[in-house]
């Protein structure tokens, strides 16, 4: 483990249900002195103090304050994913649209439903391991959703894993525009909607039909090629 990366971790998890309301306010007062006076008034000391505690109690848990703001920022993004993760187990055996719409839905609603304290955790996300949680929170979202799609009533997929990836890097973009703002004029209102649109014709797309046998045509390639009776006339002409 790195020097950085021991600097990071907790000094002790709480056992007792004592220990855990006290790193649960800490944590929430975290967050609040985040979003009200930014990261660097954000000291242990109004910490502790906006928790309800001394600051040597927040010490007996994270060693420093970059330690408590990781623990913060990591939890913040698994309850994203446990929130998309729930979505697509509610949803397998349903047909694909229900489904991009489950996965859009929940997605939308993890991360802009606590949009000031997604913000304010994007601010110090960079220099404290946000991009290797981030990278483990993809991960669960992509296994779930394929997971979710190989049960699908009316499709199946080539790599049921590769579509959930590039499905999910779709919803990404546009959703972080909304947060780190400002956003096109509009955006947030058509967001879901169109999104939906998006990763529901992109499924539909990527499908083959669950009764295509060999040398059947899939609904991929249906489009790209012409009835033979409209190729054999164009060649006539």
């Amino acid at each position: 483990m790195s020097a950085v990366a021991t600097a990071l971790k907790p000094r002790k998890s709480p056992v007792q249900a004592r220990s855990a309301l006290t790193v649960e306010a800490l944590h929430a007062a975290t967050i609040q002195v985040l979003i009200r006076e930014g990261l660097a008034r954000c000291t242990t000391t109004r910490i502790a103090e906006r928790a309800g505690t001394s600051v040597g109690s927040l010490y007996q848990y994270y060693p420093n304050r970059d330690a408590l703001l990781r623990a913060v920022l990591e939890q913040h993004l698994d309850s994203v994913a446990e929130l998309v993760e729930r979505a697509c187990a509610a949803h397998h055996g349903r047909p694909v649209g229900a489904m991009a719409s489950a996965v859009v839905t929940a997605f939308i609603a993890a991360k802009l439903g606590h949009r000031a304290e997604a913000r304010a955790l994007y601010a110090v996300s960079e220099e404290r391991g946000g991009a290797a949680i981030a990278a483990r929170l993809r991960t669960r979202i992509v296994a779930a959703a394929a997971a979710m799609l190989a049960t699908a009533t009316d499709a199946t997929f080539d790599d049921p894993a590769i579509v959930a990836s590039i499905a999910l890097g779709a919803l990404v973009g546009p959703v972080q525009a909304v947060l780190r703002g400002p956003a096109q004029a509009g955006l947030e209102a058509r967001l879901e909607d169109e999104l939906i649109l998006l990763v529901s014709a992109y499924l539909h797309a990527c499908r083959i039909e669950p009764a295509a046998r060999p040398g059947r045509r899939t609904a991929r390639d249906a489009g790209a090629r012409k009835p033979p009776a409209q190729e054999r006339a164009g060649t006539r002409r």
